[in-house]
């Protein structure tokens, strides 16, 4: 009497084998992006103290980076639609590797600036590039698996890079200090290059054409629009008001964006690409949609900062331990998008998204009482707890936000639409960086003379303001889950 053997699962073909293995150079090289982001707060006024330069640098090392990222992002992906993906990948790899060397290598902060830009301009090659190549690669439900794991990769980037950013500079590898933080890029990004012939070509079928004249506008205006934010609270105004030069760049850069609007209205009517689609702008959802982004990137990015400027300006907490206190949001971040992703959202939907705020609010709150109590010359003890809420909060939020904002978006309207909303939750971020660091730096010059206590009140200036945005942010959440008027009449 004889038995059949089990059934046995067939060994996984080559071509599988190289779709995965594709799959993880894409996400190291979305990885290296975030973890880039995340890093550079903690080492920021370690930067300044060896670079020299006036106190607006430290907001300049992240909002240089995230600006030409920001405004450059649906440019690079029309890019891939032209070029090819493949192509366009590599070239901004590259380009990131050769700027991270020129941060690592940066004799002062000018040129460090100067190099956080060409890295955020890499960036917005590459980034663009990973959706439409994983689109490319897989299909049903390996596609649902393939698109899943970027999540939990972005998670544990966020976690490391506060981390590491302390780690690093601590630990000053053979003199290096700050220069660690941008040198780590150089073994990923080699990495990604010598595994990039995994990636097969792929490009549109129906091939855009590029806006050139919308992105330099949009560059020209929004760059105006940064600088008097971050310069005017450090310099030349201090805590008296805005110079006259602020004022007029501001006016400036509000111009050109209005510029900038009328160019895509003329270009949309007249049937050529534009950056941004006037179709998307039908309904009211939308539009609130990038609002609720710009203001809730610009809190979570703006406190990260904020808190970490406290810590080693104020109380002159180490580099290390000052990396370590965004562990708790950051872990917490982490642990809500993945309980949001495969419980709560498929169960209640947008409402995880005020949950989320909510969550926010009270962590934001309680950061809030804490540093309106103090203490200013050691550590706080009860921020780590506060922080964790945040953290908690920012998962739960954004996971909903992005299939919510999408809703109403039509199919082939939804790869403008999702490259608008990173664009904005870029500029979210520079915003956040410009506008609640000014508060904090504005706050501490005005709120007394003994540094640990002016720098405590600096940050509970900028965490009052970061409350009244995230109610802002409530509010266009609010509209953004509106029904529309033909769902009303339906």
């Amino acid at each position: 009497m004889t038995t059949e053997a089990p059934p046995t699962t067939p060994p996984p073909t080559t071509a599988y084998r190289w779709r995965w293995a594709a799959l993880a150079t894409l996400l190291v090289a979305e990885a290296m992006n975030l973890l880039d982001s995340t890093i550079t707060p903690v080492a920021a006024p370690v930067i300044r103290a060896d670079l020299g330069g006036p106190a607006s640098d430290i907001q300049w090392y992240g909002a240089a980076y995230t600006l030409p990222f920001a405004v450059l992002l649906i440019t690079g992906g029309r890019l891939g639609d032209i070029a090819g993906r493949a192509r366009i990948f590599r070239i901004g790899v590259v380009g990131f590797l050769l700027g991270s060397l020129a941060c690592a290598l940066a004799p002062s902060a000018g040129t460090l600036i100067a190099a956080r830009a060409v890295q955020g301009a890499a960036a917005a090659l590459v980034i663009p590039q990973t959706i439409g190549m994983i689109r490319g690669m897989f299909d049903g439900a390996e596609l649902a698996r393939a698109m899943g794991s970027i999540g939990p990769v972005m998670g544990l980037a966020a976690v490391c890079g506060p981390v590491l950013g302390g780690v690093l500079t601590h630990a000053d590898l053979l003199g290096s200090s700050w220069r660690a933080v941008f040198l780590v890029n150089i073994p990923l990004g080699l990495g990604v290059l010598l595994a990039s012939p995994l990636l097969r070509e792929d490009r549109s079928a129906h091939r855009p054409r590029l806006d050139l004249p919308g992105t330099a506008l949009a560059v020209l205006g929004i760059g105006l629009t940064v600088f008097p934010l971050i310069e005017s609270g450090t310099a030349g105004g201090g805590a008296d008001g805005w110079p006259a030069e602020s004022w007029a760049a501001l006016a400036a850069g509000v111009t050109v964006l209005v510029a900038f609007a009328c160019h895509q209205r003329h270009r949309s009517r007249r049937g050529r690409s534009a950056l941004v689609e006037a179709g998307l702008f039908r309904h009211r959802g939308f539009s609130a949609a990038l609002a609720a982004s710009t203001l809730f990137f610009a809190v979570v990015n703006g406190l990260t900062l904020v808190v970490v400027l406290q810590l080693e300006l104020g109380p002159h907490i180490d580099v290390l331990p000052a990396g370590l206190t965004l562990l708790p949001w950051s872990g917490a971040m982490a642990v809500s998008s993945w309980i949001a992703g495969t419980r709560l959202v498929p169960r209640y939907g947008p409402r995880v998204m005020f949950a989320g705020l909510a969550a926010l609010l009270l962590g934001t709150s309680a950061a809030l009482a804490v540093y309106a109590t103090g203490p200013a010359t050691a550590f706080p003890w009860l921020l780590p707890p506060a922080l964790a809420v945040c953290g908690l909060g920012q998962g739960l939020f954004a996971v909903p936000y992005f299939t919510t904002a999408l809703h109403r978006v039509r199919p082939h309207e939804t790869g403008s639409a999702a490259g608008l909303l990173n664009a904005v939750q870029q500029l979210g971020g520079t915003l956040g960086v410009a506008s609640l660091g000014t508060v904090f730096f504005r706050g501490a010059a005005a709120h007394g003379t003994v540094p640990g206590e002016a720098v405590l009140n600096g940050a509970r200036d900028a965490f009052g303001l970061a409350v009244a945005l995230l109610l802002a942010t409530g509010a266009a959440a609010a509209f953004m889950t509106a029904p529309a008027d033909d769902e009303r009449a339906g």
